[in-house]
């Protein structure tokens, strides 16, 4: 059987999306022509895993590279290759036009606070938005984002998964200045925490649940004073409750979901929500099937929006999928076997997480979930009858609006 081409990918997942919506002709034509019209913004993207090239990486193997050698050739081939592949590049330029989306909260930063570890991703997805700017903008204010929709392009608007942190510890006021330095970078919204305890504060993995730390209080008083997004995506609760109570800003959990509906630690209970709503911050709901629970599929994403709206409001939510477009080559390439690594510190799951379980992994869900569906999402909002204004808001709206009150200059 010919391998799948990346276009029939895309009609195959669509169509699993309809066949779980069943939209009407009428509820189906206007969520598309919404979509279109609109300012799309998702508040967490892993963006795009390209294939590598299978004899550079295997070359380095043999020639005896570390396991941080190939980790970074290997992400770094499967960020840009995208700009240097003529297939790969026609392929992503596809993709892009087929979700619709005009901006993604790009992960440009690896998760943990090492700026030397941050800036990798950055450094990357810079330079994608730098070679391929007929198409892609790097945006640095909310009007640019805007400015990309009214000429036909696309953005990133660039976020780190850490605080970026020296770990001198020569003062406080030494040990935060990284972060005026990622921000004119172009980053615009960081982590305080990934999984695990960092010096700001406990990771959403920490069965301690301890908090935010007197030196979180600062970092979040300094992200406030130079204009960057408070992201407790992956934070515990009570971290999260409290870097919401410490804010003078909006703050947002990017990539997350309701924990009424699914008490998974990557979801925020209606504490941390209404904490959250407080700031005039938003929630962006994820697609892992794990984290939504229920039937793990685009109806049960729905079924999160629906509960943040109807219990908070619709000018509190959105959605970040942190579900990345994989080029069609990737499912017909074998990797070379590499080094076996242990996993980062940071990046730690509780051993019996949801997250691994095959119940979580079901073709239907992931197929209804995939990026370039992005156009059934709002048909979704459609059928489950937001307003046009409403929907406007909960696809990109409310996040220009976080955006634009956190800038300070």
């Amino acid at each position: 059987m010919p391998a799948q081409t990346a276009a029939d990918r895309i009609q195959q997942a669509r169509d699993v999306a309809l066949d779980i919506l069943q939209p009407t002709d009428s509820e189906l034509e206007h969520g598309l022509e919404l979509h279109r019209d609109s300012v799309v913004i998702e508040t967490y993207g892993l963006g795009f895993r390209a294939s590598v090239d299978l004899e550079t990486l295997t070359a380095a193997i043999e020639a005896g590279a570390s396991v941080l050698e190939i980790q970074d050739l290997s992400e770094d081939m499967r960020m840009t290759r995208w700009a240097t592949d003529p297939d790969l590049q026609q392929e992503y330029r596809a993709a892009w036009e087929a979700s619709g989306v005009t901006c993604i909260l790009q992960n440009a930063g690896e998760e943990g606070n090492a700026p030397e570890r941050l800036i990798k991703r950055l450094a990357r997805y810079t330079y994608l938005s730098d070679t391929m700017n007929d198409l892609l903008l790097r945006a640095s204010k909310p009007a640019d984002i805007i400015a990309a929709k009214e000429q036909g392009l696309h953005c990133f608007y660039m976020s780190c998964n850490g605080v970026p942190l020296p770990g001198d510890h020569i003062s406080v006021q030494e040990e935060l200045r990284y972060i005026r330095v990622f921000y004119q970078l172009g980053c615009r919204m960081m982590h305080l925490t990934y999984n695990r305890r960092n010096a700001i504060g406990d990771g959403c993995g920490e069965s301690a649940n301890a908090g935010l730390s007197d030196f979180g209080r600062a970092a979040i008083a300094e992200m406030n004073r130079v204009g960057v997004i408070i992201d407790v995506a992956h934070s515990g609760l009570k971290t999260s409750l409290e870097a919401a109570q410490a804010s003078q800003k909006p703050i947002v959990a990017s990539h997350s979901g309701a924990w009424e509906l699914t008490p998974h630690c990557r979801c925020k209970n209606d504490d941390v929500i209404g904490a959250i709503v407080d700031t005039g911050g938003l929630i962006g709901i994820t697609n892992i099937p794990a984290f939504l629970g229920k039937s793990g599929d685009i109806a049960a994403l729905l079924d999160h929006i629906d509960y943040v709206a109807n219990r908070f409001g619709t000018d509190y939510v959105a959605i970040g999928t942190d579900n990345p477009y994989t080029a069609a080559s990737v499912f017909e390439q074998k990797s070379p076997a590499g080094r076996p690594a242990r996993t980062r510190w940071e990046a730690l799951w509780p051993e019996d997480d949801p997250l691994f379980s095959p119940m979580w992994k079901q073709e239907r869900q992931i197929q209804s979930l995939v990026w370039t569906n992005w156009p059934l999402f709002t048909v979704g909002l459609v059928q489950r009858g937001y307003v046009d204004e409403d929907i406007r808001k909960i696809i990109g709206g409310n996040f220009l609006r976080v955006a634009t009150e956190v800038l300070t200059d």
